[in-house]
C-alpha cells in the first residue's frame, strides 16, 4: 500500500501501468485539492477535475441466485475445467493429505499497511418512517493526509452503497470490490434475522478492507470522507455531487453509447471479455452446488441430531445390549459435534469466499461496459468527422480528448485486471485448501471414533468369551 506519514502514499507498486499511476495521482490530487492534471471532465464537487478516464457508472442490480435443484450441474461443470491453470502437485509430495495440503503456499503482501479498519457492533434504528441497521466502523491510520491516527463512525446501508457510486464515477474502469446484495429473496429471510446481519457486517467489513488495499482506491477523498466524517458532515457531502439532471444526462449519454456499440474492441479487452463470461458461468455454478452441499449438510445434521438419543432409549429395554446401544449414541453424538464444526467452516470459509466472486463477475461485465461506452464516445465522434456532421475543428479537439481517455480507461483496467486476477487466484485456492483440510479433519476424526467403538467391542466380546470358558 502507500508510505507511512506525510508522504501521503508515494511509494508505488511494482508492475502497475503508466494509466494506473495515472488514476494514482488523480486521486492524491483531489485529497490535496490540487489539480490531477489531463483535459478530463469536472468532478462531482465542480472544482476538482477528475482522470480523463473517468465516467458516469452504469449501475446494475446484483441478481439474485436461484438454487434449482438441476442434476445436470455437475455434469456441466466437469466438462469444462479449464478456466484457471492451477499447477498439479509434485510427484515428490508426500502422499499423506494433510501433508500434501500444507504443502501450498502463497504469498504473503510484503507491502507495510498503514491503513487499518473494522466493522462491527450492528445496531438497529426504528424510526415512524423506516427500520434500518447501522454497523460501527474503526479505522487506525499511519497516513498523513488523516487529521487523527483513529476514527469511529457509524453507518448504514445505504451509505456504502453512496461509496461504492462515487469510487465507480471516479474510477470507471477500476474493479470496485462489490457489496452484499441489498435484499436476499431466496427463502425470504428476515432482513434482520441475526445471521443475515453478521453475513452482511462480514461482507462490509471486506468491502472496505479490500478498497484499503488497493493502490488507487485507497487514496479516494470520498474513502476518506466516509471513514472519518461524522453522519450530518457525510450528508453535506454526498449534497455536494451533480445536480439530477446533470446525473441524467449522464445516463442518457451512456446508453446512447451502449445501443451504438464498440466497433473495433481491441484484443487484449475480447479476451478479458471472455475470460468473464467463462468465469461468470463457473463461479455461479460453483456458488449454487456449494449452497446446495450445505443445505443438505443442514438436513442431514438436523437428522443426526434425533438419531442418537434414539438408541439411548432402546438401550432401556435391552439389557443384554446396553453397552453397544449406548456407544453407538456416543458415536453418533461425537459425528454430529464435527459436522456441525465443518459446516461451521463450509458456512464461514468456503460460501462467503465463493459468493463474493460472484458479485465480482457481475461487477467485472459491469467495468467492461464502462469501458466500451467511453470508446463508442470516441467511435461515433470520429464518425462523425469522416461523414463531416459536425465542425472540423471542433470535432478534431473533442476527438483528441476522448483518445487521451480511452488510453487512460484502457491502461487504468489492464494493469487493475492483473492485480484482481491474482488476489482472486490466491483467495479461492485457499478457501478450497482451508475447506478440503477441514474435510479431511472431519473423517479422520469420524473414523477414529468409529475404529474406538469397534475397538471396544471387539475386547467386550473377548471378555464375555472368556467367562463362558470359565
Amino acid at each position: 500500500m502507500g508510505a507511512l506519514g506525510g508522504a501521503g502514499g508515494r511509494r508505488r507498486r511494482a508492475g502497475l501501468t503508466l494509466g494506473m499511476e495515472g488514476e494514482r495521482r488523480a486521486s492524491r490530487a483531489r485529497s490535496s485539492d490540487l489539480p490531477a492534471g489531463g483535459d478530463g471532465a469536472e468532478s462531482p464537487g465542480g472544482s476538482v477535475p477528475l482522470p480523463a478516464g473517468s465516467c458516469s457508472p452504469a449501475l446494475l442490480p446484483a441478481d439474485v441466485l436461484d438454487l434449482d435443484e438441476d442434476e445436470d450441474d455437475l455434469e456441466v461443470f466437469s466438462k469444462d475445467a479449464s478456466l484457471m491453470d492451477i499447477n498439479s502437485f509434485s510427484p515428490m509430495m508426500p502422499t499423506s493429505p494433510l501433508s500434501m495440503i500444507n504443502q501450498i503456499k502463497f504469498e504473503d503482501e510484503s507491502d507495510l499497511k498503514d491503513l487499518f479498519i473494522t466493522v462491527d457492533e450492528p445496531e438497529s434504528h426504528v424510526t415512524t418512517i423506516e427500520t434500518f441497521i447501522t454497523y460501527r466502523i474503526i479505522t487506525k491510520t499511519s497516513r498523513g493526509e488523516f487529521d487523527s491516527s483513529e476514527f469511529e463512525v457509524r453507518r448504514r446501508y445505504q451509505d456504502f452503497l453512496w461509496l461504492k457510486g462515487k469510487l465507480e464515477e471516479a474510477h470507471p474502469t477500476l474493479i470496485i470490490p462489490p457489496l452484499p446484495e441489498k435484499f436476499i429473496v431466496k427463502g425470504m429471510v428476515e432482513r434482520f434475522n441475526d445471521d443475515f446481519i453478521e453475513t452482511r457486517r462480514k461482507a462490509l467489513h471486506t468491502f472496505l478492507n479490500r478498497i484499503a488495499d488497493h493502490p488507487t482506491l485507497t487514496f479516494n477523498e470520498d474513502f476518506k470522507v466516509f471513514l472519518t466524517a461524522e453522519a450530518g458532515e457525510l450528508s453535506s457531502h454526498k449534497k455536494q455531487g451533480p445536480g439530477l439532471l446533470s446525473r441524467v444526462g449522464q445516463t442518457v449519454r451512456a446508453m446512447a453509447s451502449s445501443l451504438r456499440g464498440v466497433k473495433n474492441r481491441p484484443e487484449d479487452f475480447m479476451e478479458m471479455n471472455n475470460f468473464i463470461e467463462i468465469f461468470s458461468q463457473k463461479i455461479n455454478l460453483i456458488d449454487k452446488i456449494s449452497q446446495r452441499i450445505y443445505k443438505e449438510e443442514r438436513e442431514y445434521f438436523d437428522e443426526m441430531k434425533e438419531y442418537g438419543p434414539i438408541y439411548v432409549l432402546w438401550s432401556a429395554s435391552e439389557e443384554d445390549l446396553v453397552d453397544t446401544l449406548k456407544g453407538i449414541a456416543s458415536c453418533i453424538d461425537n459425528c454430529c459435534k464435527a459436522t456441525e464444526k465443518r459446516m461451521s467452516g463450509l458456512s464461514e470459509v468456503l460460501l462467503p469466499v465463493v459468493h463474493e466472486y460472484v458479485l465480482y463477475s457481475e461487477m467485472l461485465m459491469d467495468v467492461m461496459k464502462r469501458r466500451d461506452q467511453i470508446q463508442a464516445e470516441l467511435d461515433s465522434k470520429v464518425e462523425a468527422l469522416t461523414y463531416k456532421k459536425a465542425d472540423a475543428d471542433l470535432l478534431t479537439e473533442e476527438i483528441g480528448k476522448l483518445e487521451d481517455k480511452v488510453e487512460c480507461a484502457n491502461n487504468a483496467l489492464k494493469a487493475d485486471w492483473e492485480r484482481w486476477k491474482q488476489n482472486m487466484k490466491n483467495d479461492i485456492k485457499s478457501a478450497f485448501t482451508d475447506m478440503a483440510e477441514e474435510n479431511i479433519h472431519y473423517y479422520e476424526q469420524c473414523l477414529a471414533t468409529w475404529e474406538s467403538f469397534l475397538t471396544s467391542q471387539t475386547d467386550l466380546q473377548l471378555d464375555e468369551d472368556s467367562e463362558d470358558k470359565l
